[in-house]
């Protein structure tokens, strides 16, 4: 009993177990079919996104081809009438020469025709001639040399006499026409190099947006005023005019300086001491570099090509300079004009001519200004750039401070003279101010230990930097003393002039 109950046991656990597997196997094969729909589902869905990602990239690259193909389907139809044009005219210039070609043969044809006639008729009128003569000689009994020689013997006195006189016409007849073709040549130069010239100043006026920024450019008791002026050597009035600052010196290059500076401390609102001379000294190599850009650009304008680097930098640097108020470089380009207009009217070389016009001031620019006339240190300085000796003869000689050796230096002195001397081209008053003001400024910088001279209102003031280094405070006081009693001693000037001079000690370190 127990055996069979064990058995049927047994035997239901087999069946139970198998029903089992038989059940999980049947769930499992379901889960699989429907993972495998859920998948094949996806992988449509995914390929039917895919197939349209990827039509509808054939189509936009289709449409992108089919653009490029348009564009260039666009170009070569372009280029099929251009070619078709260029054909066309092609053919009417064939059609001209043929034309011309035409005519010329039968213009020669008619020449080589009435050639042979006029020869025909020259060798009649030989035969002619010599018959007549022949029948001359039988009739006077002499032959034709010896009439000849017989007429000639009774006119000889007769011609020297007329011819004589004839040269005296003439002569006077070329010194008339001479006159006259000279003083054509300089009108004509004259009017057709005809510039306005505007006369310098000694003042440009700083235009700001507001009131409230005078307050900022003068700075906290003054200092940022100070520094600039210290850093420029600009004297700057800050006074009741809306909306402006007056900017005050007599050299234009400060003027400028401090000018750009200010504009770039205004625009960019940091104002204070260290930052104006950062400003002043970025400013200040602008400015090289403008002056290095003015002078390629006029000797290109000019046609002057082949300088010496340092020649082109000093004509650039003659754009701040006057010369009896007039500006230099207008000067020194007009002058240039009217050489070469001249050189060409009378057959000189009119490059050379333009050349030498246009370095003809050339000593006038230098800052050390030695004790050398300007015309002598422009040939100097034209000799030490290896100009040609043609060249610098016509820079020396230009005030007859050296003889002249070619016709390029008389040309050069009338073209100055003409471009000085037309009214409104130079003021005297303001060339003496400005002497007055670079005397100053030169005097006090002789001695020793001076940095910095700045001439500043109209030439009543001088400032003087010292450097800290090599003169103390007792010192600064007797030099104040020593230029006061040199300009009273040598020099001509209005009213009074103040002497400052500033000793300034600075310390500075870098935190790294």
């Amino acid at each position: 009993m127990i055996i069979e109950i064990i058995v049927i046991s047994i035997v239901a656990l087999i069946l139970g177990g198998s029903g089992s597997w038989y059940l999980i196997q049947k769930q499992t094969k379901t889960k699989f079919a429907a993972i495998i729909r859920e998948a094949e589902a996806e992988a449509e869905v995914i390929k039917k996104n895919k197939l349209l990602e990827i039509k509808e990239k054939f189509i936009n690259m289709k449409a992108e081809l089919e653009k490029q193909i348009n564009a260039r389907n666009a170009k070569i139809q372009q280029i099929e009438n251009k070619l078709k044009q260029r054909e066309i005219q092609l053919n009417q210039k064939q059609e001209e020469i043929a034309r011309r070609k035409q005519e010329v043969e039968a213009t020669k044809e008619n020449l080589e025709n009435q050639i042979d006639l006029v020869e025909k008729k020259k060798h009649d009128l030989e035969k002619i001639h010599q018959q007549e003569i022949e029948r001359l000689e039988a009739i006077s009994g002499i032959s034709a040399e010896e009439a000849k020689d017989r007429l000639v013997e009774s006119l000889k006195d007769e011609a020297k006499s007329a011819a004589s006189s004839l040269i005296t016409e003439i002569m006077e007849e070329a010194k008339l026409n001479a006159n006259k073709e000279a003083k054509r040549i300089v009108v004509q130069s004259i009017q057709r190099v005809a510039t306005e010239t505007a006369i310098e100043n000694s003042v440009t006026v700083f235009h700001i947006d507001s009131d409230e920024i005078k307050g900022r450019i003068i700075g906290r008791e003054g200092r940022n005023i100070r520094a600039l002026e210290a850093a420029t050597g600009v004297e700057i009035i800050v006074d009741d005019t809306p909306e402006a600052i007056v900017l005050s010196a007599f050299d234009p290059v400060r003027r400028e300086i401090a000018r750009l500076a200010l504009h770039q401390l205004v625009t960019d609102g940091r104002i204070h001491p260290a930052r104006i001379e950062e400003v002043v000294t970025k400013v200040r190599k602008q400015i090289e570099d403008e002056i290095a850009e003015t002078g390629k650009r006029t000797t290109i304008d000019m046609g002057v090509h082949g300088l010496h680097p340092e020649l082109v930098r000093l004509i650039g640097k003659m754009k701040y300079r006057s010369s009896y108020g007039q500006n230099l470089l207008q000067h020194s380009r007009e002058t240039a004009n009217l050489c070469g207009i001249m050189a060409a009217e009378l057959g000189l070389n009119p490059k050379k001519a333009r050349r030498a016009g246009l370095l003809h001031d050339i000593g006038k620019v230098p800052d050390d200004e030695p004790e050398l006339p300007h015309a002598l240190l422009g040939m100097k300085l034209a000799e030490k750039y290896k100009e040609k000796p043609e060249i610098c003869n016509a820079i020396g000689a230009h005030h007859d401070e050296v003889e002249m050796s070619s016709l390029i230096a008389p040309l050069v002195q009338v073209c100055d003279a003409i471009s000085g001397a037309r009214p409104g081209a130079r003021r005297e008053i303001v060339e003496a101010y400005i002497k007055r003001l670079n005397d100053l400024e030169q005097l006090a910088l002789s001695y020793p230990g001076v940095l910095k001279t700045y001439a500043i209102q109209a030439g009543r003031e001088l400032r003087v930097i010292v450097g800290a280094d090599k003169i103390d405070d007792q010192e600064t006081e007797k030099l104040s003393s020593e230029i006061a009693k040199k300009i009273q001693d040598e020099m001509t000037y209005p009213g009074q002039v103040k002497i400052t001079v500033i000793r300034e000690t600075r310390a500075i370190s870098f935190a790294k």
